[in-house]
């Protein structure tokens, strides 16, 4: 018997599975009522882990989910191809393939030997977890002029060598390593 989860318990980040297929939460509300007989609410932000839709859906603090059969398999990209992209597991030296639709965009943030977590439902790759921050290299932007920051804009467009494009402080330049959030897309540092 698989373990029931409450919709109270949800936390940011934690799995579940719903009518038969596996979510991620990725933020909570709850809404207590104050008035006497009213029912507690758990408004949840989720991401259908087979789709990759995101919804909101508000449900009663009682109804309960079954705990998914999900497995977080430690691996490292390979390479990508016309059949999509390719993983070694860390442990097992297997090579598990997801297809370019179930990456999604986060198919920019892929890059030679980057360690990922591969999650398996039921044993079968569905899907990528990636580090806070990955690493890739600037291949254009425009040099800083002096005198940009005067107008309020301390940024400027980068593309990097996935072809993600992302905005820099000025003082980056072409060939530079730069940290990227994986959540955000956003500038994290030099790398």
């Amino acid at each position: 018997m698989a373990l029931l989860i409450e919709a109270i318990d949800v936390k940011r980040k934690m799995f579940f599975e719903l009518e038969g297929a596996p979510y991620h939460c990725m933020d909570v509300e709850i809404s207590r009522p104050t008035a006497r007989g009213g029912q507690t609410l758990v408004r949840l932000k989720m991401r259908n882990l087979f789709t990759r839709a995101v919804f909101d859906r508000t449900f009663k603090a009682g109804d309960k989910f079954s705990e998914p059969d999900l497995e977080q398999v430690n691996a490292t990209f390979m390479y990508g191809d016309a059949d999509g992209s390719h993983f070694m597991d860390s442990a097992s030296y297997e090579t598990l393939t997801l297809r370019d639709e179930t990456i999604g965009d986060d198919k920019l943030l892929l890059i030679d030997n980057v360690p990922v977590q591969i999650l398996k439902y039921n044993g079968n790759p569905i899907g990528v977890q990636f580090p806070p921050h990955v690493e890739l290299r600037v291949t254009s932007t425009e040099p800083g002029v002096r005198g940009d920051t005067a107008s309020g804009g301390v940024t400027k467009a980068a593309t990097l060598e996935t072809g993600l494009e992302i905005r820099v402080p000025l003082f980056i330049k072409e060939g530079e390593k730069v940290k990227v959030h994986t959540e955000t897309r956003e500038f994290a540092g030099r790398a």
